[in-house]
């Protein structure tokens, strides 16, 4: 049982890593869609009484769509892995700094201001629960009338 158990834990900590990727939708979680989904349209418009020749234009909006597919794609081929080693080498610095230097900070900074917490209970409930139990029963016999007079 504890071998198969351990088989179990290790093919978990292997899919971790080789999760396999959607290669049709690659941003399911739609991040770019507003930002960067930019076509020919949102870019180049010409109103109207202001028209160039249509073939002109056909070849414009061939050109822009066909020049920003290759040339993504190639910047893509030669910059995405180191790029995305990059990034990848960042977010693992800032994990790293979060669960080594600022979680242990601010557990530390909790743990030393419970002391202080405690003591400024103790005199929150000492001095002033009295003090506005008491303002409390005093004014507790005042009555307010509100009359309108016409």
């Amino acid at each position: 049982m504890a071998d198969q158990y351990n088989i179990n834990e290790e093919k978990y900590v292997k899919d971790s890593h080789t999760k396999e990727i959607d290669l049709i939708n690659r941003d399911p979680k739609q991040i770019n869609e507003d930002v960067v989904k930019v076509d020919f349209e949102d870019v180049i418009a010409e109103p109207d009484g202001t028209h160039s020749l249509d073939g002109v234009w056909k070849a414009s909006y061939t050109t822009f769509t066909v020049s920003k597919y290759w040339c993504y794609r190639v910047l893509s081929a030669i910059f995405g892995v180191p790029v995305a080693l990059l990034w990848g080498f960042l977010f693992a610095c800032i994990s790293f700094c979060h669960i080594w230097a600022v979680m242990p900070c601010i557990k530390s900074y909790l743990i030393e201001t419970q002391c202080l917490s405690r003591m400024y209970s103790l005199c929150i409930h000492t001095f002033c629960d009295p003090l506005f139990e008491a303002l409390g029963k005093i004014f507790s016999s005042v009555r307010v009338v509100l009359r309108k007079e016409v």
